[in-house]
């Protein structure tokens, strides 16, 4: 069975043979199934009129029911502030999610979501796991989880971990 990795492999191994290719076979293929898992997302998200990073702000505030701040949003969406801010500011008008001042730090808000950003959120979720699911179908239970194991085992180490942040003021 072969791949488009294999063939930069080989290509790769042509032009140089004393090159230990090893780790370009496997990040390239955690890269190339990223990227394509992006693009089915995006895809399947498109009648829903939230874009995949969209998504990924939604996500995150689901996980968090007290809120998160946009600096703290932008930790878990590993996007740039002003990216965070321009998506959030479009998912609010769209009336999914709230911003609101925090009392003891008015420069600070806290971003909430709306019951119509839960409803949607949990909508689109359960679409999300179900396109992932399919797309490990060829991996046996057993094989999921050893190969979400060794994944951990290479993210973790590089992977950077929020400070512990308590729970978020009400405004």
């Amino acid at each position: 069975m072969t791949d488009a990795v294999q063939r930069f492999r080989d290509s790769w191994a042509h032009l140089h043979p004393h090159l230990d290719l090893t780790g370009m076979e496997t990040m390239g293929r955690v890269l190339r199934l990223a990227a394509l898992m992006n693009n089915i997302t995006e895809d399947a998200l498109t009648d829903s009129d939230v874009s995949r990073p969209e998504f990924e702000i939604l996500a995150a505030l689901r996980r968090t029911p007290q809120g998160l701040r946009p600096r703290h949003l932008t930790r878990e969406t590993l996007s740039s502030g002003a990216a965070t801010t321009k998506r959030l500011t479009r998912l609010e008008q769209i009336g999914l999610l709230t911003r609101t001042r925090i009392e003891r730090d008015r420069r600070e808000t806290l971003v909430r979501l709306t019951p119509q950003g839960e409803q949607l959120i949990d909508t689109l979720f359960t679409h999300q796991l179900e396109r992932e699911t399919t797309l490990l179908a060829p991996l046996t239970p057993q094989e999921r989880t050893h190969l979400a194991t060794l994944l951990t085992r290479v993210l973790t180490p590089i992977d950077p971990q929020p400070p512990h942040t308590p729970e978020a003021p009400h405004p």
